[in-house]
């Protein structure tokens, strides 16, 4: 029977770029699930007796939450509710689960690559009907309910069995549990040549998956282990915990320096691979090869074609606008459009919808494709298998011949994590205040051609975006980002994006550090990053 309780509203529940972030002690709050996940519905019209898809990552607070979203959801009239068995489903299998049941959207709970435990992050996060993030005039729409809520709807019910595959009724809304992987492993398969993986596995080629005790774990099981027949024990970490086993989900060369470590020792496997918290990132190294997430993108944009699900190539390439240029050049080459975005992949899903884009990316780790509308880290490792099993190539081959083609983007990323947030934002506010005076000056060898702060138009929907992150861009096509990060639930973090294009073929295998050294240096100066931050160093490097 359905509940109407009175509620108070909270002020600090407005959706960042992947939803509502927060420690879970801040949603264990009295109502403050039921009071975001009521104005999420409050804000949909149309959704009576429509199906709603419901999973997260496995995190801490996962269950809990989920029992509390079948119950409001069905006070408010859903008539079925799909969910993961055990509350799994990676990011990526519920945007496809959305798409393939033609459901009317979806809630995902996690904080992506995020800590977790009891005092880590959680996030809830709604996907719209074709898969992806909520667009900006939803969230805010969502952020206004939240401020003036004063009351929410709830069946008075008994909590569902989310371990047992079946059906189970809550009112009058059916709840299905289902298989977390079997429809996402259906999709996998009319994507890539599964027989000539298969077959590069019997071959003698090697890997090494790390799940990061988070939700790819049983997607990379059956997928890599089970249908491809990658080794035992080629999946690391695979069972989704809690906490993560204490660790970082992050899918970077801080978080993950023990796959890197393998990837360069003596015993190397052929592809180390990770996805993060949720499974919509990917990290891709080879032999003695790191693969930064612009040269991958770029890479598996030139590539696709050697796939089934892409043999008639791409319609056209999507960046987020701090990812390096590498794609661009892949884009120009093959005679396709290239568009550059904001961050966050809900910018994306308009290109995808419109079929002006086929292959798309963050710098962030993120890649992804028109077969759902998020990122997915176990298909970009997918796509990466496919591709050097047609080639038959190793990573560190594809990626130099793909250099000697394109030329190198040296590339790297420079975070500053929790930071004071009045400091960070004192520091952007000044950025945007010198850019007219930054055009034209000269520092060192570099000519600063152009200055600004981003904003976007989209060509689908004709919306625009503003204040997207300060660019300094330079006569040699070298570039200096800064912007705000709207993923972390502490403090600010700053991250600043350091690049420079390499067409000289002998110039192209310096350390990347030292090969971008000036333009570091140049990035604290002009910023002015110790004073504001109070760092004198950053803390991650990718």
């Amino acid at each position: 029977m359905a509940k109407e309780i009175a509620t108070t509203p909270y002020t600090d529940q407005r959706p960042g770029t992947s939803g509502l972030r927060k420690k879970v002690p801040v949603f264990r709050q009295r109502h403050y699930v039921e009071n975001f996940v009521q104005s999420i519905f409050d804000c949909l019209e149309g959704f009576e007796g429509r199906t709603l898809v419901v999973g997260g990552d496995g995190r801490y607070y996962n269950r809990e939450a989920i029992q509390k979203i079948l119950k409001i959801a069905a006070a408010n009239g859903f008539g079925r509710a799909v969910v993961g068995r055990g509350g799994i489903l990676s990011t990526p299998a519920v945007s496809a689960l959305i798409r393939s049941l033609k459901a009317f959207g979806g809630i995902v709970l996690s904080a992506s690559h995020n800590p977790g435990g009891p005092d880590g992050d959680f996030g809830i996060k709604y996907n719209v009907a074709n898969g992806g993030p909520a667009p900006e005039k939803v969230t805010e729409a969502i952020y206004a309910r939240t401020k003036e809520i004063t009351s929410f709807k709830i069946e008075d019910a008994p909590d569902v069995d989310i371990d047992a595959l079946g059906a189970a009724q809550i009112g009058a809304m059916r709840v299905e549990i289902v298989d977390s992987v079997a429809n996402y492993a259906a999709l996998m398969q009319t994507l890539f040549d599964f027989d000539r993986i298969r077959d590069a596995f019997r071959a003698g080629f090697t890997m090494k998956f790390d799940a990061m005790s988070a939700v790819t774990g049983p997607y990379a099981k059956v997928i890599l282990e089970g249908m491809l027949g990658a080794a035992p024990g080629s999946v690391m970490h695979g069972e989704p915990l809690p906490d993560f086993g204490g660790r970082h989900p992050d899918p970077n060369l801080v978080h993950a320096a023990h796959l890197y470590d393998l990837a360069m020792s003596a015993d190397a496997p052929d592809l180390c691979a990770a996805s993060d918290g949720d499974g919509d990132r990917n990290l891709i190294i080879g032999r003695n090869r790191f693969v930064t997430p612009s040269d991958s993108l770029a890479i598996l944009a030139a590539n696709a074609h050697l796939a089934p699900g892409y043999r008639n190539g791409v319609a056209g390439i999507a960046r987020s606008m701090p990812t390096s240029a590498a794609a661009d050049r892949v884009a120009e080459k093959l005679g396709v459009g290239i568009y550059e975005t904001p961050t966050g992949w809900k910018f994306f899903g308009n290109l995808l919808d419109a079929g002006l884009v086929t292959i798309c990316g963050e710098e962030s780790a993120g890649t992804g494709s028109n077969h759902v509308r998020e990122k997915d880290g176990l298909w970009a490792v997918l796509l990466w298998l496919d591709v050097l099993a047609a080639r038959r190539r190793s990573v560190d081959t594809i990626v130099r011949e793909h250099w000697a083609t394109y030329g190198r983007n040296y590339y790297s990323r420079h975070d500053y994590e929790e930071v004071d947030a009045d400091g960070a934002n004192a520091l952007i506010e000044t950025l945007r205040g010198s850019l007219p005076s930054l055009k034209g000056k000269t520092f060192g060898a570099l000519d600063v051609k152009d200055a600004d702060d981003f904003a976007y138009h989209d060509p689908v929907d004709g919306s625009d975006s503003k204040n997207q992150g300060v660019r300094v861009m330079f006569a040699d096509g070298s570039r200096i980002v800064y912007r705000l990060s709207g993923t972390g639930t502490a403090g600010a973090t700053l991250r600043v994006y350091i690049e420079r294009y390499e067409a000289d073929p002998a110039k192209q295998f310096a350390e990347t550090q030292e090969a971008l050294s000036d333009l570091i240096s140049l990035s604290r100066d002009i910023a002015k990053i110790e004073r504001y931050t109070k760092r004198n160093a950053p803390s991650v490097i990718t």
